[in-house]
């Protein structure tokens, strides 16, 4: 039997991880809200990869609640993801992928684009979604994995905040909005730049974010935690002091 996988978060990204492990042998233990990790660490005390699936906002408490015995074996997989976002909870190296396949209650996986994978467990994620045939692609140094985690950003802010007041699919968004598009994407990575500590490529990435969405043109533009997250950015602004006044616009825009 080979050494066990601990999912913490058994939502639709975490089932679809929990299957692939599965099918290449390794059992699955599942760690829903409300069990005690240390709890749970007394129990599985060597498990060869914890992986964390739960969301952008229970990120944080569930890092500062991990055992010391687990935090070399850690994963992540959320977006709006930073290295300050595990740093700050003690963890050095964990390993991460940058999901770009998509998973909805009532659906099968849908894959876009090969999704990044960094750290001491890439080839067990990649052996995992492989299985599943969701492909993957390895990247092998910390400046790789922090450009593709800002680009995925940049990709799910971008679309989300532009889509709460412009509406309609990322088609539309270069079609009908491209300006305000761009101009939220300027605003956004001005936030990005000063969490990473970085001067980013701006037009760079800006236009890599278009160039996805012309991929995927008939894709709402809007999810539903667009509001949140346009929240969060505003919060970091704040303490940034960053004026970003259409991000500031669109948030006053939809209070009631």
């Amino acid at each position: 039997m080979k050494q066990p996988v601990v999912i913490v978060g058994i939502g639709e990204l975490g089932g679809v991880f929990a299957r692939g492990f599965l099918r290449i042998g390794h059992p699955v233990y599942p760690i829903t809200r409300g069990m005690d990790l240390t709890e749970e660490a007394r129990l599985i005390p060597e498990p060869t990869l914890i992986l964390i699936a739960v969301g952008e906002p229970d990120l944080h408490p569930v890092l500062k609640a991990m055992p010391a015995g687990w935090k070399d074996r850690v994963a992540l997989l959320q977006n709006e993801l930073l290295p300050r976002d595990w740093e700050v909870n003690g963890l050095s190296d964990p390993t991460v992928i940058v999901v770009w396949f998509e998973k909805k209650k009532g659906m099968d996986v849908k894959p876009s684009v090969p999704s990044p994978v960094y750290g001491p467990k890439a080839a067990l994620i990649e052996s995992a979604l492989g299985v599943l045939d969701i492909q993957t692609r390895r990247v092998n140094t910390q400046e790789e994995i922090l450009y593709e985690l800002i680009h995925k950003n940049l990709h799910i802010l971008t679309m989300n905040i532009t889509g709460l007041v412009a509406g309609g699919t990322l088609g539309d968004l270069i079609e009908q909005h491209q300006d305000l598009t761009r101009e939220v994407a300027g605003e956004l990575i001005e936030v990005q730049d000063w969490l990473t500590e970085i001067q980013l490529p701006r037009e760079d990435l800006i236009g890599k974010t278009l160039k996805g969405f012309a991929s995927f043109p008939d894709q709402p533009s809007m999810g539903r935690s667009a509001s949140a997250r346009l929240d969060r950015v505003i919060k970091i602004a704040d303490q940034a002091d960053l004026p970003v006044p259409r991000l500031r616009t669109i948030q006053a825009s939809l209070k009631p």
